[in-house]
């Protein structure tokens, strides 16, 4: 009898193992799996900030052309661009002016001018909006600019 008990656990302990080396396996193509996923998220989300900072200067050389509210286009590096505009529109589009405010502490004889200023930058095929409204002044009221 002690010898049939003895040649019976033999397959076990492959059985056991095979078990094992599957579950490791399994953590293993899991965690790659993981990591991958989690690299191409950082990636886009670097993309992303590059094509935010390519819009915000889009929107900076737009501020810095006011009062003329031309259509404008850039590149800020060799891998982002920036255009006046939206993204819903490919097109360049001119800032809008959005007419004449008063300020408080200044005579209705002054007067500040209202513009919004869209750009959309690029980045490795990521695209993001910056929108900005800024004003412009003070003038005498009535001057045409």
């Amino acid at each position: 009898m002690r010898g049939m008990k003895g040649r019976d656990q033999r397959g076990v302990a492959l059985v056991v193992a095979l078990v094992l080396l599957l579950v490791l396996t399994l953590l293993g193509i899991s965690s790659m799996s993981s990591t991958f996923f989690e690299t191409k998220i950082s990636g886009d989300e670097r993309f992303g900030n590059a094509a935010f900072y390519a819009s915000r200067g889009g929107v900076e050389v737009g501020i810095r052309l006011l009062p003329k509210i031309n259509a404008y286009s850039g590149t800020s590096d060799p891998d982002q661009t920036y255009q006046s505009g939206k993204m819903t529109d490919a097109a360049q589009e001119p800032s809008a002016d959005l007419g004449p405010m008063v300020r408080p502490g200044f005579e209705t004889t002054w007067e500040f001018r209202r513009f919004q200023v869209n750009a959309v930058g690029q980045s490795f095929g990521a695209t993001r909006e910056t929108e900005a409204q800024a004003s412009y002044g003070p003038s005498p009221a009535g001057t045409q600019y």
